[in-house]
């Protein structure tokens, strides 16, 4: 009886362990309005995508995005090397959501696990920028096309922000959301592949 106690209480300390050094486990999220690379991955619309497959949640990095946070090529994955399938343009053969330039559009999170937020940012790439290239801040327009202050308040479980696609965009672009957390270091990333 003893033996098993014992063992059972080493499990108990593993188990609480992990859970402290994760230490964001309580907050997670991602687009899926365009699809996001890891939406795509975990519906099955893209292969060959390892972990994130599972956890289209956690593309967690440090915040301060463009001034710091992932390093460049390595954005899309929020600077994750578990979650570098995310960086790898695949030629530019993304799937890619259709848009207009300049139309009203609703941009769309999915938390599965709700966190005290700053704000939420959209970036785009830039006309010109090379799509068979891992995304570097170069590449993005400087400053966000959408910014939408949040006060600290927790999102519900799906929250859609209306804004405008900038006009005079064409051909294959990125959007990158940014969740900035506001009780945290961290932020979440998401890139979507979008067509003008």
């Amino acid at each position: 009886m003893r033996i098993k106690t014992g063992a059972a209480v080493v499990g108990l300390a593993i188990a609480g362990v992990s859970l402290l050094g994760t230490g964001s486990a309580s907050s997670h999220g991602y687009t899926d309005s365009p699809i996001s690379r890891q939406k795509l991955c975990a519906n099955g619309t893209v292969t060959g995508c390892g972990n994130i497959q599972w956890e289209p949640q956690s593309v967690e990095g440090p915040k301060g995005f463009p001034t710091s946070g992932p390093a460049d090529g390595k954005i899309c994955a929020g600077g994750n090397s578990q979650f570098a399938q995310l960086d790898d343009p695949r030629g530019g053969a993304w799937p890619a959501t259709k848009l207009t330039a300049g139309q009203g559009y609703g941009f769309r999170w999915q938390f599965t696990a709700r966190h005290a937020t700053s704000d939420f940012r959209y970036y785009i790439t830039k006309n010109g920028w090379d799509a068979g290239k891992p995304l570097t801040r170069a590449a993005l327009e400087s400053q966000p096309f959408l910014t939408v202050p949040y006060g600290g308040q927790q999102p519900p479980s799906t929250l859609t922000h209306q804004g405008t696609v900038p006009a005079a965009k064409t051909g294959r672009h990125i959007i990158l959301a940014v969740w900035n957390v506001a009780d945290t270091t961290n932020a979440f990333y998401a890139c979507s592949d979008v067509r003008f």
